[in-house]
């Protein structure tokens, strides 16, 4: 099993639904991949066209247990006085791109348009994002010699 490093690039989102009665939404973006959580700013008065520009970075092993390679994107709009509406998600499949980037050190996807959906399964807008994949090297400990480990 190999032990990397996933930068996701989240650039921007396009047609999203407004939920708010006054003004426009203020879309944030959470981000998960397996146990991993990450959440990105609040694009405040952007409405259905945000745009974050911010980087996260995930800790990956391949292959690893789960079987799960899948990075979440959910879109959701910021409230002050009542809870946060669920505007929609994106999931991009990465097991190929992780034994991409795992074989040859690192792989790189550029900016692409990912089709975002309600819980209903309909669409609901897009959202960009790019991804780059390391591998991290494998460090040898100084107490490794040839295969045999040095008695404390």
């Amino acid at each position: 099993m190999a032990i990397g490093l996933l930068e996701v690039l989240l650039v921007n989102a396009k047609g999203l639904v407004n939920t708010d009665f006054f003004g426009k939404i203020d879309p944030y973006v959470v981000l998960q991949y397996k146990t991993q959580e990450r959440t990105s700013c609040v694009a405040q008065d952007q409405g259905g066209r945000p745009t974050w520009n911010e980087r996260f970075t995930f800790r990956v092993e391949y292959p690893g247990s789960g079987g799960q390679y899948q990075l979440i994107l959910k879109i959701m709009d910021k409230d002050t006085f009542t809870r946060d509406d669920f505007l929609g998600e994106a999931t991009i499949y990465v097991e190929e791109f992780l034994a991409e980037g795992m074989e040859n050190g690192t792989a790189e996807l550029h900016p692409r348009k990912y089709s975002v959906v309600r819980a209903d399964g309909t669409y609901c807008g897009e959202i960009q994002v790019g991804l780059t994949m390391t591998r991290k090297p494998e460090v040898a400990t100084d107490r490794d010699f040839g295969g045999w480990k040095e008695s404390e």
